[in-house]
């Protein structure tokens, strides 16, 4: 199709992407220095950004990065089954025949994560994301389920991800036991419109174009609509790619990129 018209080797805005080939924008490269910060010092993190702006891709590009031999990564989305289904889900993560009842469940997945920090020397990484749907009842469950040693050490790391309201949650005063024993926090901004030029080149460049293929009015259309997020953007070129493509069009103009616009609903 458009890959053909437009002499490229793959797909240049597929989210199939290799993490050492995401886009380095300023808040990706700051945000992955508070999550080494983290990696260090361990404790509980809270990253926040609105939807597409590339909050799974970070985190994915983090866990990629860690030695599998140092760190154990459990990844759990909320939106998927019950609070007991996500218990369980941690204890089976850390290698566990999960228990039946909750309060075994946290027994049993405080010994497992101690076990692994002090015998194995292995540090469990796990990864919260969408984190905006958890009910306050379930966030004071993990500041007592992550509270080890009268919570004199952190044996753990702990990432919440999830929309940025979910800070407002988390600063309620019935969260405040939760909320206090957070160290690190990031809210990931959209790309700046310096950065949408450069990622759509970036993106571009990966795919093998050897030449530039949206107009520079194409781009600003792309920045105004897609608002600087990056699932947005993705979208939105691969909609002008194959509009222009129909239209055999060598250069992707403003005018493709609106119509593109209206086809998705943007």
């Amino acid at each position: 199709m458009y890959k053909s018209f437009y002499s490229l080797a793959d797909n240049p805005f597929a989210k199939e992407i290799k993490t050492e080939n995401l886009f380095p924008s300023g808040c990706f490269k700051e945000v992955s220095a508070r999550i080494d910060y983290l990696k260090k010092t361990k404790g509980m993190g809270v990253i926040v950004g609105e939807p597409g702006s590339g909050k799974t891709s970070t985190l994915r590009a983090m866990a990629n990065k860690l030695n599998p031999s140092l760190f154990k990564v459990i990844y759990f989305p909320l939106s998927t089954g019950t609070v007991m289904d996500f218990y369980r889900g941690l204890a089976a993560g850390l290698g566990e025949e999960p228990a039946f009842r909750k309060v075994d469940l946290f027994k049993q997945i405080q010994h497992a994560i101690t076990k692994l920090s002090n015998d194995k020397k292995i540090t469990p990484v796990f990864i919260l994301d969408e984190i905006h749907l958890a009910a306050n009842k379930f966030l004071n469950d993990l500041g007592i389920l992550f509270n080890f040693s009268m919570d004199s050490e952190n044996p753990f790391v702990l990432i919440l991800a999830g929309l940025p309201f979910f800070m407002d949650k988390l600063s309620l005063n019935q969260n405040q036991s939760l909320n206090q024993r957070v160290i690190m926090r990031y809210h990931l901004k959209p790309l700046s419109k310096d950065e949408v030029n450069e990622y759509i080149e970036h993106q571009l460049q990966l795919a093998g174009a050897s030449h530039s293929i949206f107009s520079p009015q194409a781009i600003e259309a792309i920045c105004l609509r897609s608002r600087g997020l990056p699932r947005l953007i993705n979208n939105l070129a691969v909609n002008s790619l194959l509009l222009g493509c129909q239209l055999k069009a060598d250069t992707i103009n403003e005018e493709i990129v609106f119509k593109a616009c209206e086809e998705i609903g943007l």
